[in-house]
């Protein structure tokens, strides 16, 4: 089985939010800033919404400094075991 961040469709999907999101980060938009993105990030996250995966409409282009921030808030509010991902996207 093809680990899920190395699947046909999520690389598809992922190129597709990219240049929907002319490969901006939308955190930083949000804020008034300019940073390219190059991670395509879930808003709700797959081990919560895994029938949201695949849907464009749950995608954003983030850069790694806005990524990385928006999952460790997550971890400080979530005290379940933190989500350990092998996968390197």
């Amino acid at each position: 089985m093809i680990p899920f961040y190395q699947c046909k469709e999520w690389r598809q999907l992922r190129v597709q939010a990219l240049e929907r999101d002319n490969y901006e980060c939308q955190e930083c938009k949000r804020r008034g800033k300019y940073r390219r993105g190059k991670n395509v990030h879930h808003i709700k996250e797959v081990k919560d919404r895994p029938d949201l995966a695949l849907t464009l409409e749950n995608l954003e282009t983030l850069c790694i400094q806005c990524h990385n921030e928006i999952h460790d808030k997550r971890l400080k509010k979530d005290k379940r075991k933190p989500f350990v991902n092998e996968e390197r996207w």
